[in-house]
């Protein structure tokens, strides 16, 4: 790394998938950008998963907790006999003032903590690849935190977010919308300026921003007014991912079903267990004696035992990790085909159904909706019109769903809507935006 250039690190730490990006090198005015790489079984990736495992573990005869995260994490989670317990989707618990802290294992973790392992083990993976600490970085957030109702959740968020980071080892941190890092990365690409649009699907949350880029931009200097507007609302691939299960697994599992005698038209299985399978890695939560109870008591007085039985398997033998796994292959395969089939076999467990993409999209029809809505609204406050915006750049793993696409192409025309690095432009603009400011 040249000595003129200060480390320019990048990080967006996400609801789903992670990454960590840094400006190596400037050449004739291009900066060269470099992600690290994660290794994993069978190689490397990109994307760290935003997950952490725990495990009781016997260490020099005394027992402990171990503590892993990302590939590692769901290795030694789907190597465990006696599992653990497996948590994501951290970030999007961040505007939430009721969730302070948890008791795993035996022992309480507070939220911040939590995150500060992911980000710690992040940090040091970037460190061993870079050959330098790091101590500072520009980091991603979302236009609006899930659940975050007001500027005072708003605000809480953040504080608990960079708190995060400070456990982590960071000493300051600056924070900047991920649209407009995405916004960054996509500008690398640009020989003339342009007004554009970005669209960031993550995991829980769905982010626009309405912007001036490009290399003119850039050598007059940037202006607040280079921003003309942000926009964003608490649902994304994880509300998808609720919807397929809700639809299609809940059904196979029992939901619905009656207890005999079916005159009394009473649920065998009551509905807020069925609500915690739609975040997967609420599964664990269920693995209680009272819950092995209800399930047997139900087994016993259903009109439908066999498949109060399944999910006592899969409860039991905690498949929350490959249950998503299921649906997200599902949703891939609809991505490039009018159909595919839901696969999920695993332990005692196998479910299998033929699913059309226009009965997927007939399940997200509501989320759909408020993703327009929100689009459409952000247009308006600003006073823009479509015809206005040169581009649309559209990133994140929801930005491959048809029905999300075909929501801008309506609008801009198929040929105006740009996608790409849909898992790492974040981080890439991130880390941009930071070799700028230094």
């Amino acid at each position: 790394m040249p000595s003129a250039l200060k480390p320019a690190i990048g990080i967006d730490f996400g609801t789903t998938n992670s990454s960590v990006a840094r400006v190596s090198s400037s050449q004739a005015g291009v900066s060269q950008v470099e992600l690290v790489s994660i290794p994993r079984r069978g190689g490397v990736t990109e994307s760290f998963r935003s997950v952490l495992y725990l495990e009781r573990m016997r260490q020099a005869g005394h027992l402990r907790i171990g503590t892993w995260s990302g590939p590692t994490a769901i290795e030694h989670y789907l190597d465990a006999d006696k599992k653990g317990r497996l948590i994501q989707s951290l970030k999007s618990y961040l505007g939430s003032s009721s969730l302070t802290g948890t008791e795993i294992l035996g022992r309480h973790f507070s939220f911040e903590s939590l995150i500060a392992h992911i980000v710690r083990d992040l940090r040091s993976q970037a460190e061993e690849q870079f050959g330098f600490e790091i101590r500072s970085a520009v980091v991603g957030r979302p236009v609006r935190f899930v659940g975050a109702d007001s500027e005072a959740q708003e605000t809480f968020a953040v504080e608990r977010l960079r708190h995060a980071f400070e456990l982590a080892g960071f000493e300051s941190i600056s924070l900047l919308p991920e649209p407009v890092a995405a916004a960054y990365a996509y500008e690398a690409t640009l020989e003339h300026d342009e007004l554009i649009l970005i669209g960031d699907f993550g995991g829980g949350t769905s982010d626009f921003s309405l912007l001036r880029v490009g290399p003119g931009v850039r050598k007059r200097g940037r202006r607040p007014d280079d921003l003309l507007g942000n926009s964003g609302l608490g649902l994304a691939g994880d509300a998808f991912d609720a919807r397929i299960v809700r639809k299609l697994v809940s059904p196979a599992l029992g939901a619905g079903s009656l207890l005999h005698p079916a005159s009394k038209m009473l649920p065998a299985v009551p509905a807020w267990i069925y609500g915690n399978l739609e975040r997967w890695h609420y599964l664990s939560f269920l693995r209680t004696r009272n819950v092995t109870e209800i399930l047997k008591s139900a087994r016993a007085r259903a009109m439908e035992p066999e498949k109060i039985v399944a999910l006592m398997t899969l409860v039991e033998e905690d498949l929350g990790f490959q249950l998503h796994q299921a649906v997200q292959r599902l949703k891939y395969e609809l991505s490039s085909a009018e159909s595919a089939e839901f696969r999920f076999v695993d332990g005692g467990m196998e479910l299998r159904q033929v699913v059309s993409r226009a009965e997927f999209e007939g399940w997200i029809a509501e989320d759909l909706t408020a993703i327009e809505e929100c689009v459409d609204g952000l247009f308006a406050r600003t006073g823009l019109g479509f015809a206005d915006v040169d581009r649309v750049f559209l990133t994140g793993g929801t930005s491959f769903v048809p029905a999300v696409r075909a929501i801008f192409e309506r609008r801009f025309s198929p040929d105006r809507v740009r996608s790409g690095n849909e898992f790492t432009s974040v981080a890439r603009g991130l880390a941009l935006h930071a070799a700028e400011v230094s």
